[in-house]
Parts: structure tokens; sequence; C-alpha cells
């Protein structure tokens, strides 16, 4: 798992992890698991795009997919 830029400082995200189909995104609470087919390609897919540049993640989540994860661990 990477861990997450955080460039605002303020963000609940510790970490994700890119898949070719799905990302996860580990919260203090646990690590979740947005997929193509719960939460959308076009969702992942920007999910992907935010965490790579570390802001704007955890907004995008709480927005548009937060309660469309596949699984949590």
């Amino acid at each position: 798992m990477e861990r997450y830029g955080n460039r605002h400082g303020d963000s609940p995200i510790r970490g994700y992890e890119v898949a070719a189909r799905h990302i996860d995104v580990r919260f203090a609470d646990g690590t979740y698991r947005y997929s193509y087919a719960r939460t959308g390609a076009e969702h992942v897919e920007r999910m992907k795009a935010l965490a790579r540049d570390g802001a704007g993640l955890a907004t995008y989540i709480s927005k548009h997919v937060h309660d469309a994860y596949e699984s949590k661990h």
C-alpha cells in the first residue's frame, strides 16, 4: 500500500493501492475497496488519479461514492 500524499495535511486517508479494476483506500477505521463492478469505472479511475495526485480523494469519496464500496477490511 502506498502512503497517500495528503498535500493539504488534513486528510483522513492513510494510504491506497491501485489495481486494474479497483482501488483500495485505507482510513483509520479500515480499508475500503472501490471497484468497477460496485462503484463504476469512471469513479474508480477518477479516484486513482486523485490518489496519485495526493489531494482531493477524501472529498471526492464523500461527495460521490461514500457508501458505494465493494468491501471493507
